[in-house]
């Protein structure tokens, strides 16, 4: 592990190290924070990133992981259908209590509590995505199979 990277994209490296994956965290110069910025940054598409974003159940009030393709919206009344209750973007407070990071650097793994997670399947079909690595200027690249195999996560229709 590289003892260059900020503590939490270390976090996030030894998350992906622990679950037995060998993809490298990089923290670039430039911004990651938005879908174009990161895509720029890394040289790729944007449908090519994943945006991590989460979204608090209106009734249990549990945290919801969405990992959304750059270039889609998320359809918050089909991800509500999907989850089984209304949902609402969640603040930074409880995205920072729940996943351990900041809006803008939210990884798909290596968060403070487990999170319910739903990949947009436009991903499946990309050869490689890009997703942040804990800060917004870390990123690592990964296949969408070994994305689904680190989170866990269940491949959903959400744009």
């Amino acid at each position: 592990m590289s003892a260059n990277l900020s503590p939490s994209a270390q976090r996030v490296q030894q998350a992906i190290l622990d679950r037995g994956f060998q993809c490298e965290v990089v923290e670039l110069p430039g911004s990651t924070r938005t879908a174009l910025d990161a895509a720029n940054a890394v040289g790729c598409e944007v449908a090519q990133i994943v945006k991590s974003l989460v979204f608090v159940t209106a009734q249990t009030h549990l945290p919801i992981l969405a990992l959304v393709s750059g270039a889609n919206r998320v359809d918050e009344n089909r991800l509500a259908e999907i989850v089984g209750e209304p949902i609402c973007k969640a603040d930074g407070d409880f995205v920072r209590a729940q996943t351990g990071f900041a809006i803008g650097g939210i990884p798909p793994l290596g968060h403070t509590h487990p999170l319910r997670t739903y990949i947009d399947a436009d991903l499946m079909s990309l050869p490689e995505v890009w997703a942040a690595a804990g800060t917004p200027h870390a990123v690592f690249c990964l296949q969408p199979a070994e994305l689904l195999a680190l989170t866990g996560g269940e491949v959903v229709k959400i744009d």
